[in-house]
Formats: structure tokens, sequence, C-alpha cells
């Protein structure tokens, strides 16, 4: 069963963005603009884990992480706190008040899903997916392992990564902007080329002669993983 997650983000666009991501892996999402309005939502119905901003209106972040551990049904309830303050006085300050980790943006969707994965394990392991599926090719992300059929496949940690935001998105195609801040992640300069390289290696350990190629390249746009293509 997939966890409910408690949204605490003023920035619509934002918002909108982390509930379709969010919505799109399988959880259940609801969403508050405000800190006031999230402790309310967070009464009505307990999450199973709440990302929530440290600038809020009405209510900080910081105070609402500090009242939902304070109460007795959200006392045990993982919370990731997503703010643009950086520094580590203001890392330790939210991990002290009670929050489980802490993502500074800008971050791409494949590290926050990674953070959100690795607190459920930790604190609702029945909660966690470890495991993605796509045709003949299973992921295993805490063995960091994946096999095509009984072929164990040996990928290295970008090829890995890659494959893992691929297969959690059939048969949508990426820019290889798109895949640098995914994969990657914005605050990194990397070359466009270096997509291409990546994907060569990922191809070349993935297939041999017998199997389909599930990484599809489009013409001037990128590249798709499509298991039935």
């Amino acid at each position: 069963m997939k966890a409910h997650v408690l949204v605490v983000e003023d920035e619509d666009a934002l918002a909108t963005l982390l509930q379709y991501n969010l919505e799109k892996e399988g959880y259940s999402v609801a969403v508050a603009r405000d800190g006031e309005d999230a402790l309310m939502q967070a009464e009505e119905a307990t999450p199973d884990l709440v990302l929530v901003d440290w600038m809020l209106p009405k209510v900080s972040g910081i105070e609402v992480c500090r009242r939902l551990r304070g109460r007795q049904d959200t006392a045990n309830v993982p919370i990731i706190m997503l703010t643009a303050r950086g520094e580590e006085t203001d890392r330790v300050r939210g991990l002290d008040t009670g929050a489980d980790d802490y993502v500074v943006k800008p971050f791409s969707m494949t590290e926050l899903f990674a953070r959100i994965r690795a607190v459920l394990r930790r604190i609702r392991p029945g909660l966690a997916e470890d495991a993605i599926e796509a045709g003949d090719i299973t992921m295993d992300r805490v063995a960091h392992r994946v096999k095509r059929a009984d072929r164990e496949i040996h990928l290295g940690p970008t090829e890995f990564r890659l494959l893992d935001y691929l297969m959690q998105h059939p048969g949508r195609v990426f820019s290889r902007e798109q895949l640098l801040d995914a994969v990657w992640g914005s605050d990194v300069y990397v070359e466009a080329r270096t997509v291409d390289v990546h994907v060569g290696r990922l191809r070349k350990a993935l297939n041999n002669k017998e199997e389909r190629d599930p990484i599809r390249t489009v013409r001037s746009a990128g590249y798709a993983f499509d298991v039935n293509a």
C-alpha cells in the first residue's frame, strides 16, 4: 500500500508539481498552502509522511514540525523539510526540531523520491517501494541490483540512476537537459552530450543480441523508456 503524503507548500507551481509527480508514483496526496491548514489536515487524517516548506504563511514549517512532534497521533510521522535555506545552522535547526530529512531547493524529483523511500524504509518500512519492474527488467533499489530476465546487469551509479528515472516514467520522452537535471542535479554543470555517453553505456549493459532495446531515441527530442515498443 502506498503512503499518504501531506504536501505543505505555499508556492502554487511547486505544490502542483509535487502533487502531480507523487500521484504519478502512486502516492495518495493532500496539499496544504499554509501551516495552519497543514495542522488541521494532519489532525483530520494522519499522513504517512509530510513534505513541508520552511517559509509558510500563518505558521512556519519549523513550527508545523514542532507541533506535529508534540501530538500523540503524529509524533512518529516522517517529516521531510523542503527549503531554500541551505546553511548548516538551518539544517541543524530543522533536524533538531524533529524533521527526519532536509532537502534544499532546487532539487530534482529523483533525489526527492530517493529521500522519501529512504525515510519510509527507516521509519515505515511497510510503505517503502524498493523494487520496480518493467517488462523483463527488475530493479532493486535497496540492493542496488538490476536483472533482465535471469541475467544480472552490472551498472555504474550514474547508469543506475538514469535507468531508475526512465523506468519510473515509461513512454515519456525526456530531453537531454531534463535528464541532466533529474539524474545529475540542477546545481551540477555537465554537457548535454554526457547523457548520450551514459545512455550508450546503459544500452550496452542492458541488451544482448537477442533482446530488444527498451531505450528509444527520439530524434531532436531525447530518450524514452518503452518496454512495449
